[in-house]
């Protein structure tokens, strides 16, 4: 029987276990990425092992979530970054180069590859071929330590386009119908293979956008082929020699498969608070629209840009609205420059902002109070926009453009004939804000540099075998990441100072969370289906741990969240029987024995002693990862395990 492509990078860079789904594999990794909200983390957690040099083909630390410096926090973690990255061995893009899975797509990105990176979005790189997955920082600082990669051997998954998209139908619409189909808990535990004879029409930085809101399904990644489009990529980024053709066998199986006419598809928008909350954009045609953002991870790339800027030219924005754009590169900002397209944007009236994650994460442009934003982003949380009551819709480029004229929800075929954009056969190259590492034996004369808001890394506490605890919160199901530890201009600067960023933890949910936490000495929390969706951020993990959480009892649960919660020394647990939950009630008194029997078992008993009631929890953990929870989490695990 053949193998899907997934299937054969998987097969090439297996370490341990077997390729059957719903085993435990581990995973040699050949790049890693960073960015600075989470990077600060990793090498801190990277210096704990004592490793001199990172042991990976390529490491790459960005700078692209917190470059708001309203004061020192942002800038010392820069010059940390920077200077870590100098002295291990680590490629540092600059403040202002980009955000990084574009720049690495551009510039590093390839075809047969493995990468892991601290950022949910990391799925990215599939556009080009590469197997790339999502991680917390602990992960990362493990492989680029030499330490494999740890992950559930997924099912497979295939996605057939066939047909043509019509004018103003992009990859977005792509994505979003797929989310339309699976929802947000569609794509867990499955690695989703993009094929059939539409995708030869899909350029690489379509490609990526569909890799990228693949995050937003739950699956463990997305990959395409590599093909004569990425060799085509390849050569304009100066980088043939890097191609590699892949393809599934004609034999490969797969466990589920979707077909999809891509002649038949829409415009399509997500309303109002999650990315699978789709319909189509006529629906929702005349809608008053406050704010319009290009840009992010998903639609900042020079194809997006230039089809942005030849719907703007000669065109003004709607006088209420208030329309930014952030190219995804300096390569890309360069380039409409360039080519004059930059001067059509900006004569339309929109507001060019960095090059950076910018509004996406809240950095920013946050829209006015019960404002309606449309975004070409990936995630549209309650609040992840700045601003609580704002009304976040996710489109593509056109429907965003469309909106900026017209002031209100426009499907974008009504604007008339779309303009021809087609991209450059070679593309401008400037790695000049890409600083190379310090050579190794002049890295010892290299000073690590701190600020007073770097701190250390919290200490975990090995898992007893015994846990009396008291239930400090019960929420709901969907919880995100961005519940759990909101982002920002405002919280964002903390991310590595633990203690500091305690404050905010569950204070969307309920203000009073990190007092009660912390006063009750250990904890637990229980949750809904789905807990944890959304970004790769182990902040999520650290500061309940930190807090004092010592379990999170869930129906169930995002993937990287499961795995963060781990490492950070925490018990993930879900109920045997999700009807169970709602017999805990908050301030409970909840008692756990025989942990380390039960997690040998796979069962524990969860016994709120207030009220007498028990019930049987599932752990589902491997013999590795018991042994992470007992030693107190990965890092402790590390050290006692020598990479």
């Amino acid at each position: 029987m053949g193998e899907t492509l997934a299937q054969k990078i998987i097969r090439a860079h297996l370490l341990h276990g077997d390729m059957t789904p719903g085993s435990e594999i581990a995973l040699r990794i050949d790049q890693t990425l960073t960015q600075d909200a989470t990077g600060t983390m990793a090498y801190l957690e990277f210096e704990t092992m004592g490793i001199p040099r990172v042991k990976t083909e390529l490491s790459v630390a960005y700078v692209d979530h917190n470059t708001l410096q309203s004061g020192f926090e942002n800038a010392d973690d820069h010059r940390y970054l920077r200077t870590v990255a100098e002295k291990h061995g680590i490629w540092f893009s600059r403040p202002g180069n980009g955000i990084c899975h574009q720049v690495h797509l551009e510039r590093f990105g390839k075809p047969g590859k493995t990468l892991i990176g601290s950022d949910s979005h990391t799925p990215t790189a599939g556009g080009i071929g590469m197997l790339a997955f999502g991680a917390g920082g602990m992960d990362v600082a493990v492989a680029m330590g030499g330490g494999a990669y740890y992950i559930t051997m997924p099912r497979m998954f295939k996605v057939n386009l066939t047909g043509a998209l019509r004018p103003y139908v992009t990859a977005k619409d792509i994505s979003l119908e797929l989310l339309r189909i699976l929802s947000v808990k569609g794509g867990v535990g499955a690695i989703i293979e993009w094929g059939g004879p539409g995708i030869a029409e899909l350029s690489v930085p379509e490609r990526a956008t569909i890799t990228n809101m693949g995050t937003e399904l739950g699956a463990t990644t997305s990959v395409f082929p590599s093909d004569d489009v990425t060799r085509a990529f390849l050569a304009a980024e100066g980088r043939e020699e890097d191609f590699v053709p892949l393809a599934s066998d004609p034999d490969a199986q797969y466990d589920r498969v979707i077909d999809i006419d891509l002649s038949t598809l829409k415009p399509m928008i997500a309303c109002p608070h999650s990315p699978d909350n789709v319909v189509p954009v006529e629906t929702l045609a005349g809608t008053k629209v406050d704010q319009v953002c290009i840009g992010s991870c998903t639609n900042s790339s020079l194809f997006d840009m230039l089809k942005a800027a030849a719907l703007l030219k000669g065109r003004t924005v709607a006088p209420g609205v208030s329309l930014s754009v952030s190219p995804g590169s300096k390569q890309v900002l360069t380039m409409l420059a360039d080519c004059g397209a930059l001067t059509d944007i900006l004569s339309s009236g929109a507001r060019l902002l960095e090059c950076a994650c910018g509004p996406c994460i809240g950095m920013g442009f946050s829209p006015n109070s019960g404002g309606v934003s449309l975004r070409t982003f990936n995630r549209n949380f309650l609040g992840r926009s700045g601003t609580k009551d704002a009304q976040v819709y996710l489109v593509s480029p056109e429907t965003a453009v469309a909106a900026a004229l017209t002031g209100m929800i426009t499907d974008p075929q009504t604007l008339g004939p779309m303009p021809a954009v087609t991209l450059p056969e070679r593309f401008r190259i400037d790695d000049s804000a890409m600083l190379p590492p310090a050579p190794a034996d002049k890295a010892d004369a290299v000073e690590v540099l701190r600020g007073p808001n770097i701190r250390p890394f919290p200490k975990s506490r090995p898992l007893p075998d015994e846990l009396t605890a008291e239930l400090v919160l019960k929420v709901g199901d969907n919880i995100t990441t961005d519940h759990i530890m909101p982002a920002g201009a405002k919280i964002l600067p903390y991310r590595s100072n633990i203690p500091k960023l305690s404050e905010f933890c569950f204070t969307v949910c309920d203000p009073s969370f990190p007092e009660r936490a912390k006063a009750a000495g250990d904890g637990i929390i229980i949750g809904g289906s789905n807990y944890g969706q959304g970004s790769s951020r182990e902040h999520a993990a650290l500061v309940p741990m930190y807090l004092g959480i010592r379990c999170v009892v869930a129906k169930s649960f995002a993937r990287i969240h499961a795995a963060n919660l781990i490492n950070a020394g925490i018990l993930p647990l879900t109920f045997e029987d999700p009807k169970d939950y709602d017999m805990l009630q908050q301030g409970a008194k909840l008692r756990i024995d025989g942990i380390r029997a039960g997690m040998a078992a796979g069962r524990l008993t969860l016994t709120d002693t207030t009220t007498g009631f028990s019930c049987p929890v599932v752990c589902s953990l491997t013999e590795r990862q018991q042994a992470i929870l007992l030693a107190g989490g990965l890092l402790s695990y590390t050290k006692e395990h020598a990479l």
